[in-house]
């Protein structure tokens, strides 16, 4: 290893949740270890995400006396998974992530991981999941902590107000603001927090934030360097084809680092490629990503170029959600349980149970736009009660309130209606020629929901049926998802096929190792996270689906590179 400019044992690329819990690891276990980041940014897409670890059996819900029965675990992925995934990567991380949990916890006290009961497996009827749910958060965290590390900290595209943060187990109680006095005092809670943030200049972050500053900060504590604006551009072999190290630019100059265990490729996927994109899946019309900016695939790239396969580059983390004028994406998920609601596509017909896990929603929408009828985008119809009574496109339902940094009041805003996203209307038929479908199907699809929300049960899809569906739903009413439409006028949200980033990559192993297509090993090349393609197939077992295992193959990864002469 002459010719490199500088010399590690382990190169991990990305800086996101799976590199920074591999570059912790990696380090505890006594090799020298260097991560190079591509953007100006650490944390990567999870830093931007909802922060949730899903890990049944975490130390956090052994405090609370609650473990799931690792075999159910295991066939519960099975199940979803549908043979897409090896028995062996599927019991890796069953039985790695609470240990990476448990190493982290014992590693540093910015790790305070806490367990959420109550937001249950996203199939919490099948066998081995679980209606308690295995989401795993971390604390809300002051990111002033970060010192001048905060400055460098991946920021979410669309900022909140400061102050207003919610913590994961304040958003169903915030949701809920007209049916309960927890949800006012919600509200109450969030102007407080704006107060102290303008007058003691706290910056309070929770979430994703939090999760990816308190690996930072543990990074930092541990003396593991984190190099900024130092993209790979290509991955460094030997002559029998084993990885060597990588080859970056820093500061103008290209520079060899070698890397004598290995590499760990945590780059993310390639949510912003929309012309590979294109390539695996026709149909995405435009880059709707929530993934992290700089996500554009080097990794996979340079895994291909050294002989890896890949796997499900078609899939992403989907996500339904509303794009607004200024580009910005929002999430659509309580509106989908909210009760007095439908969703169309391009025939006006309902055509999945609305309230269903994202990642099913994402393939209806992919599967009916194959169809030839128009899926992406779909609309979902509601009426003015149910604005004025449920949390709706980030509107609150209270009294108008100047100033206020998201809408209020009983009005829709006239600048939704101006662009188009949102439709109003005074009839179906009228509806109908706003959103383009045909009249009749619109006038019988509403009649018909609203005959089975009377009923109680939804006879065509289920909704309601399952205690996920009713997470965010309203609990006051005896089907928490499901009630009538009633008087106009009545308003439809346009939703596109959003996704939280890609989930095909690299094929791997249980050991993270990157494989050929002939299933050979590419000596001294690992990947985790986005980069790799995913240990949930084409599903998601429940909330925190991607960040748990990123942290846990980087955990798996390193620990295999530990063990190697």
């Amino acid at each position: 290893m002459d010719d490199f400019d500088h010399i590690v044992d382990v190169v991990i690329v990305g800086s996101g949740g799976g590199g920074m819990a591999a570059a912790l690891t990696a380090h505890v276990s006594g090799l020298k270890t260097l991560v190079v980041e591509k953007s100006p940014y650490f944390g990567g897409s999870t830093a931007l995400s909802g922060g949730g670890i899903w890990v049944p059996g975490a130390p956090a819900q052994r405090r609370e006396g609650y473990c799931p029965d690792p075999e159910g675990v295991v066939g519960y992925l099975l199940k979803i998974t549908d043979g897409l995934v090896s028995e062996a990567r599927i019991r890796q991380y069953v039985e790695s992530a609470p240990k990476m949990l448990e190493f982290l916890e014992g590693l540093s006290g910015w790790f305070e991981f806490v367990w959420k009961p109550g937001y249950a497996d996203y199939y919490p009827e099948l066998p081995g999941g679980s209606q308690l749910g295995s989401t795993i958060n971390v604390p809300a965290i002051d990111l002033r902590k970060l010192g001048p590390d905060e400055q460098t900290l991946l920021q979410p595209l669309a900022l909140a107000p400061r102050g207003i943060w919610l913590g994961p187990k304040e958003l169903r109680t915030f949701y809920r603001i007209r049916q309960s006095w927890a949800g006012k005092g919600v509200l109450v809670k969030l102007m407080w927090r704006m107060f102290k943030a303008r007058v003691f200049n706290e910056r309070m972050a929770a979430i994703g934030q939090s999760l990816a500053a308190r690996l930072r900060l543990a990074m930092r504590e541990c003396d593991v360097p984190l190099w900024l604006n130092a993209p790979m551009t290509e991955l460094l072999t030997d002559a029998d084809g084993a990885v060597t190290g990588v080859m970056i630019e820093r500061a103008g100059d290209a520079q060899r680092i070698g890397a004598r265990r290995g590499v760990i490729l945590a780059s993310g996927g390639f949510d912003h490629d929309l012309a590979w994109r294109k390539e695996e899946l026709p149909v995405l019309a435009q880059d709707w990503s929530f993934g992290n900016p700089a996500a554009t695939g080097d990794g996979i790239r340079a895994g291909q170029k050294v002989g890896a396969a890949t796997d499900l580059l078609d899939e992403a983390w989907w996500f339904p959600a509303i794009q607004w004028p200024d580009g910005r994406m929002q999430f659509m998920l309580n509106e989908r349980m909210m009760p007095a609601q439908f969703i169309v596509n391009g025939d006006g017909k309902r055509f999945i149970n609305e309230a269903a896990p994202y990642m099913d929603f994402g393939h209806a929408m992919i599967e009916g736009q194959k169809s030839g009828v128009t899926h992406i985008p779909c609309w979902l119809i509601t009426d003015h009660r149910s604005f004025n009574r449920y949390v709706v496109g980030g509107h609150l339902p209270i009294p108008k309130i100047p100033f206020a940094p998201v809408p209020t009041g009983r009005k829709v805003p006239s600048a939704w209606l101006e662009s188009g996203v949102v439709k109003a209307a005074n009839s179906w038929d009228e509806m109908a020629v706003k959103i383009g479908v045909p009249a009749a199907e619109l006038r019988a699809t509403a009649a018909r929901f609203n005959e089975l929300a009377r009923k109680g049960h939804d006879d065509d899809f289920n909704r309601g049926d399952s205690v996920y569906d009713n997470y965010y739903g309203d609990a006051t009413l005896p089907n928490p998802n499901l009630y009538p439409l009633g008087d106009p006028p009545y308003y439809a949200f346009r939703i596109v096929l959003g996704d939280l980033g890609t989930s095909g990559g690299l094929l791997t192993d249980e050991y993270a190792r990157v494989l050929r297509p002939d299933r050979t090993v590419v000596p001294g090349l690992y990947a985790v996270g986005n980069t790799s393609a995913p240990v949930m197939g084409r599903s998601y077992a429940g909330a925190g689906a991607t960040i748990g295992p990123a942290m846990t193959f980087g955990f798996v990864a390193a620990k295999h590179l530990a063990s190697l002469a």
